[in-house]
């Protein structure tokens, strides 16, 4: 069943109007098709004509939407021959991260990602996509282990950031965190990250300091949460829309700024509306970056990266 945001509303009262004719039309009663399909292209339009303008803060919703793709339907679709790697070797698993071996496209690589699960009892489990500490040791084993057998990284973003837990500060989360951007910049492998949903704070940082770094058209990259910064600024989360705004976080954005280097379109209405044209998109983009990447030296990439980063800003 399809969840509608606060501001599909009008969307949501057409797609239950059609279904109530459908209802009727099944009895028999009437021939009704007419009106059904007026009725769909009004939707349709009303669809378009909301995402075509949508602001920085219902940008944010449909980043978070709940249905959107996640990190398992990536490999699932995407890759063969996955085989999952576990552990940090120090302390334990962390599943709001995942990783293994797998091949695109005929070619074999590293891939990570955040999961954050898509219902109660994975969201739990995979800890909404928030990785402790040990999360982010496990993507530095992961990384290293890429670039010693030189294989190219691939990275899935998708975390509203980093767990800020009593645990995870004790366990040293803001070092581990550091750890997974230094290695991340010294990599000589190609590395093509992609912010499939959220890309919040060092928590995406740290598995997304790319070579190439895409974003899908309605995903958000930020340093804060909307809620987070409007709370440190207006004292009070319901300024939210206008911290939105302010951060200048949509893909749009960030591209002109240099923050990103490409922007995958979604289906009409998201991603969530459409799982299987959105994961088509990313992997055909990930080929292409990889393409042009593979043809560079491992020194090149390298200093490539870090070049690209320290620009930033300046």
């Amino acid at each position: 069943m399809q969840t509608y945001l606060d501001f599909e509303k009008p969307v949501a009262q057409l797609a239950e109007r059609v279904a109530e004719l459908r209802e009727t039309a099944a009895e028999g009663a009437v021939n009704i098709d007419a009106e059904i399909g007026r009725l769909e292209a009004k939707a349709d339009r009303l669809l378009r004509d909301t995402y075509r303008q949508l602001n920085a803060w219902q940008k944010t919703q449909v980043a978070r939407h709940p249905n959107r793709p996640h990190f398992k339907h990536y490999v699932d679709a995407l890759a063969t021959d996955f085989v999952p790697l576990a552990g940090d070797r120090n302390f334990g698993e962390d599943r709001a991260i995942l990783g293994g071996l797998a091949t695109l496209n005929g070619r074999r690589v590293m891939l990570i990602g955040h999961e954050k699960g898509d219902d109660t009892a994975s969201r739990l489990r995979h800890n909404f996509g928030m990785a402790k500490p040990e999360g982010y040791r496990k993507a530095v084993r992961l990384m290293e282990l890429a670039s010693r057998f030189g294989l190219p990284l691939v990275t899935i973003v998708d975390t509203a950031g980093a767990f800020p837990g009593i645990q995870a500060e004790e366990r040293g989360q803001a070092e581990a965190v550091a750890r997974s951007i230094e290695t991340c910049l010294s990599l000589r492998v190609p590395f093509v990250a992609v912010v499939t949903g959220e890309g919040g704070s060092g928590g995406a940082l740290a598995i997304a300091a790319a070579n190439r770094v895409l974003m899908l058209e309605h995903a958000v990259y930020s340093v804060i949460t909307p809620e987070g910064c409007a709370s440190i600024l207006w004292r009070t989360a319901d300024r939210a829309p206008d911290a939105a705004d302010a951060m200048r976080m949509t893909a749009t954005d960030l591209e002109g700024l240099g923050v990103i280097d490409r922007i995958v379109p979604e289906p009409l209405g998201g991603a969530h509306r459409d799982h299987a044209a959105t994961v088509r998109a990313v992997g055909e983009a990930i080929g292409a970056e990889l393409d042009a990447l593979c043809t560079k030296s491992g020194r090149e990439l390298r200093d490539e990266r870090r070049a690209k980063f320290l620009r930033m800003g300046g």
